[in-house]
């Protein structure tokens, strides 16, 4: 048995009622193929720094965009802890692989009017309004323009043009906006070395929540405010 799935199985244990662990179950079961890849979104550290984000999350976030939303593992989180904080989510990453995973993840939630739904877009490329494809359960597309009232990004490490892609942001637009220290991957091209950092690179005219969340490898960091 995976470690991912051994660290599941121990999560269930202590949280037998948490729907979000058994879609994460799930989810694995269909896309076997897929698990390799999984292991770091299910990881301890990545679970911790999710919940970390939904205990700080203020109320009336409306319609949520989450940036760089990889598997769906966040907004199945935030489905099953702080519901009755915003209206739906919308999920964009450009890998092409990660949509149908985040839709199984979060299935329950798009059978509910598209409560949830992912879509696969370089968010490089997007504007505000943002007009995205997505695909509904009969491979049939729809073209969709929506304008979020919260966006998060957990991945800001990940993000080799963040100014640009910040700067395209609408002042006012509630952001919640993670990165950390942790240089030794490749992929992070974006790290920060402290929250005041992080502060000078994700500028913002109202500052709501900053901290940072030690965790055994890395440091990980959270501004949540109004840009």
């Amino acid at each position: 048995m995976s470690n991912t799935v051994n660290l599941l199985n121990g999560l269930e244990f202590l949280y037998p009622t948490n729907q979000a662990i058994s879609q994460m179950k799930r989810t694995l079961n269909k896309f076997p193929q897929s698990e390799t890849a999984m292991v770091d979104a299910f990881s301890l550290g990545q679970l911790k720094s999710k919940l970390w984000l939904i205990e700080h999350l203020p109320d009336n976030l409306g319609t949520v965009f989450i940036c760089a939303g990889w598997y769906g593992t966040l907004a199945a989180l935030m489905f099953e802890k702080a519901i009755d904080k915003f209206e739906k989510i919308r999920s964009f990453d450009i890998d092409r692989s990660c949509a149908s995973v985040a839709d199984t993840m979060n299935r329950p939630w798009v059978m509910n009017g598209w409560q949830f739904k992912a879509s696969t877009l370089d968010i490089l490329d997007m504007d505000f309004p943002t007009t995205h494809t997505t695909y509904r359960s009969n491979g049939t597309s729809l073209e969709l323009t929506e304008m979020p009232d919260t966006i998060i990004n957990t991945s800001c490490e990940h993000i080799k043009n963040f100014a640009e892609w910040y700067d395209k942001i609408p002042d006012g637009k509630l952001v919640v906006l993670q990165s950390n220290n942790f240089y030794e991957v490749e992929e992070h091209v974006n790290c920060v070395d402290s929250i005041d950092s992080f502060k000078e690179m994700a500028s913002m005219s109202t500052l709501i929540y900053s901290g940072e969340l030690e965790l055994e490898k890395y440091s990980r960091y959270m501004l949540i405010g109004k840009k």
